[in-house]
């Protein structure tokens, strides 16, 4: 008799907080359980785990209740210390002498000793080359202390890891079929962007990522703004962000005018902010890739999208059309942190 699916929980690491999601894959994608708590400043600091004692107390904290929740997990992390490099090898069917083949090149490819790097790598497809055809590989390496700081946490905390995965990678999965209901082809390259404690961004064809990187602050980074600005609470801050957003106008919205207009010029001035270190980074892609891979649109998530006028406003400053990516079943006010987790729970992407 065959095993019945075991179904894990996809939790992501972010610096603005914890973000879990279990879920049913019966008919589609669709979340059966999130939660979403905020992390004490530092815990996290710019995508890598910084207190590990912290981190674990918060989630035990967060499990204590939640007595039906699975203590398996699958662990999504991003920051600017995790190398992705897509490589093209010879076509080589034995995957142990692919894993050799990867290795070798990997020691001319990723800017950190090897010794010191968690690698994996995830084969992609055939192409045809005017050197013959290669075998495309996608590599991804870690600072093996940075891993070893969230194993650490998170176990901890009494949960069992079984695996880490890029947080980019969750993203696409969970939010690929938001592409295709927008309009977007198998083999459209499509922008993914989850905007929220740091800006995490991936350029993807269907379910195959070609491209990813953390491009610096994000919603967080607006937030720490505009406290710093008027002397507010960071809580205070992300509430008056979501009070003002950027659709109404100004005179219209209830509150000290000054404070509304602060509040406003720091969403504006954050949006050009993250606009501009996304075009640089898909510059940067393109610059490198051998073949036209430009976006046909763009998919948002992560707590930035909850804001009025967030995404129409980032569309502007790309020249992309924007959508506000979801999965099926987040609780509301949840779903815009927890598509990511969702994206964790799965090794591969599910069907509508």
């Amino acid at each position: 008799m065959a095993k019945t699916p075991t179904t894990l929980v996809g939790l992501e690491l972010d610096p603005s907080g914890i973000h879990v999601a279990a879920v049913s894959t019966k008919s589609g994608l669709e979340i059966t359980h999130a939660l979403s708590v905020a992390l004490e400043p530092g815990i996290v600091r710019d995508g890598e785990v910084a207190d590990v004692e912290g981190l674990s107390a918060a989630l035990r904290d967060l499990w204590r209740d939640e007595k039906d929740l699975d203590r398996r997990v699958r662990i999504g992390i991003a920051n600017q210390k995790i190398v992705v490099r897509v490589l093209e090898l010879p076509p080589i069917s034995d995957p142990k002498e692919l894993a050799q083949a990867v290795l070798f090149q990997a020691q001319d490819e990723i800017p950190m000793p090897l010794e010191s790097a968690v690698l994996d790598h995830q084969v992609l497809d055939i192409v045809t080359t005017e050197a013959g055809p290669r075998q495309r590989v996608v590599l991804v390496a870690a600072r093996r202390d940075m891993v070893d700081k969230v194993l650490a946490a998170v176990r901890g905390a009494g949960l069992r890891p079984e695996a880490i995965d890029l947080s980019a990678f969750g993203m696409v999965r969970a939010l690929y079929g938001s592409a295709l209901a927008d309009g977007a082809t198998e083999t459209d390259p499509v922008l993914y962007l989850g905007v929220g404690g740091l800006t995490n961004l991936a350029v993807a064809e269907g379910t195959t990522c070609r491209f990813t990187r953390v491009v610096g602050g994000g919603l967080e980074s607006i937030v720490a703004e505009l406290a710093e600005r008027r002397q507010l609470t960071l809580e205070h801050a992300r509430g008056w962000l979501a009070h003002v957003g950027l659709e109404t106008p100004l005179d219209t919205i209830e509150g000290e005018s000054d404070l509304v207009s602060d509040t406003r010029l720091c969403l504006d001035e954050g949006v050009r902010r993250i606009a501009s270190e996304v075009r640089n980074s898909l510059d940067f892609h393109q610059a490198r890739a051998d073949t036209v891979t430009l976006a046909t649109r763009c998919v948002l998530t992560g707590p930035a999208s909850a804001i009025p006028g967030f995404a129409p406003a980032l569309g502007t400053e790309l020249g992309l059309p924007v959508i506000v990516g979801s999965v099926r079943g987040a609780p509301s006010g949840l779903e815009p942190s927890v598509s990511v987790a969702a994206g964790l729970a799965v090794q591969e992407a599910v069907a509508a």
